[in-house]
């Protein structure tokens, strides 16, 4: 299982959630995790996902989710599993 953190920020807006989950669900990447919350008007999102059903390259997914982000008005990211717990590690 090759697993990946994507997050979504930006201000609220109806459809932000069902929009990146049909985009994950046609790129046949699996939500194992999802938590989101909305504070002072702002939607934020984290989700653990599992990306070993993608059969492109992972900078096509990182390009797609940045390009749904735009779509939608929001910030999209997504980091390798293992970068990311780099990345926070105190």
């Amino acid at each position: 299982m090759k697993r990946a953190v994507i997050t979504v920020v930006g201000k609220d807006s109806v459809g932000i959630i069902a929009k990146v989950c049909t985009y994950l669900a046609e790129k046949s990447i699996n939500i194992l995790d999802i938590s989101q919350t909305i504070v002072g008007g702002f939607f934020n999102m984290m989700m653990i996902v599992d990306v070993s059903g993608y059969d492109e390259g992972y900078q096509e997914v990182a390009d797609g989710v940045e390009s749904l982000g735009k779509d939608i008005g929001c910030t999209v990211k997504i980091q390798r599993e293992e970068i990311f717990d780099s990345m926070n590690r105190v």
